[in-house]
């Protein structure tokens, strides 16, 4: 049996028996048959069953080092092998061919991907806009849940917080206009740590408090429908709709607010010990994640501007 008609017979296993999204089913399609492509020019011919049962770990190596000369990056690399260990073991069984070039090969590392932030106008449309996507003719209460998501969304990008640190707070940790000191915030590994608050925060949390239906201090301070704590995949849900009539960028979540809260602090001058502690990140690696973000858009502004860019 050729190569071809066994990676027919198991794409159409995958979708038929394991269903398989069609998406993944084209994916791996395409990965394997760049593979079997390689490998007729590598062996000098088409190969069958027999030829892919005879591959060893150097053969597999060669394909991802052509794929990486030719542009792919560790994660297409790594999704591409992925592909093919399915491939192989699924010969293995099905054939009777040993997997022997599976042995000991180890894919390529994704790296950590370079957090994308929202522009400062991007950032403020999400945030303080968002209340427009609550129609008062399309949804119950409309006004409470617009008051409730602008708080939520300014919330996030004006102190930087992860989302299930802002839906954990109860009313009595709401900032509110007047008061002085920072919110106190709860993250990862239950560590605390203090955050000071910008005014647009404390009158978006005071037009939300003045719409909440539970105003005692133990009470959820966001909250959904029915009155419990709101669900994170109704605020994302939220601002996925936000962004869309908006016109806003598909990266215009609700954890691109925090990156972009890091972001706009550290083109503002602002030390990267100081966002880290912010942030609540245990390490400062991880903050140095922006310098790279804020390097990007420095690099951009310079291409855009400068005479000789070209």
């Amino acid at each position: 049996m050729e190569g071809a008609q066994a990676l027919a017979g198991w794409l159409a296993m995958l979708a038929a028996e394991r269903r398989a999204s069609p998406h993944t089913v084209e994916a791996y399609g395409q990965d394997l048959s760049l593979f079997l492509g390689f490998l007729t020019k590598h062996l000098g011919e088409e190969p069958d069953v027999a030829a892919l049962g005879a591959l060893r770990p150097a053969d597999l190596r060669a394909f991802l080092a052509d794929r990486a000369r030719l542009g792919d990056g560790n994660t297409t690399r790594a999704r591409r092998l992925a592909a093919l260990r399915g491939f192989l073991r699924h010969l293995a069984k099905r054939h009777g061919q040993p997997a022997t070039a599976l042995a000991g090969l180890r894919g390529p590392r994704a790296g950590k991907p370079v957090p994308r932030a929202l522009s400062p106008s991007e950032a403020k449309e999400a945030a303080a806009g968002i209340g427009a996507v609550h129609d008062p003719d399309r949804a119950e209460q409309p006004r409470m849940q617009a008051a409730r998501d602008v708080a939520l969304f300014t919330l996030l990008y004006g102190c930087g917080l992860r989302i299930a640190e802002a839906l954990a707070l109860q009313v009595g940790d709401a900032p509110r206009p007047g008061q002085d000191g920072a919110l106190r915030v709860t993250g990862k590994g239950n560590k605390q740590r203090l955050v000071p608050v910008l005014p647009a925060v404390r009158q978006a949390m005071e037009a939300w408090l003045a719409e909440h239906p539970d105003r005692r201090p133990d009470a959820p301070l966001f909250v959904g429908a029915r009155g419990g704590r709101l669900d994170p995949a109704v605020a994302q849900r939220s601002l996925r709709n936000w962004r869309r009539l908006a016109g806003l960028p598909e990266h215009a979540t609700p954890h691109a607010l925090r990156h972009s809260f890091a972001t706009h602090l550290l083109g503002g001058g602002a030390d990267l010990r100081s966002i880290q502690e912010l942030l609540g990140h245990a390490s400062l690696s991880t903050t140095q994640r922006y310098t790279s973000v804020d390097a990007a858009s420095l690099l951009e502004t310079w291409r855009q501007a400068h005479p000789r860019a070209d």
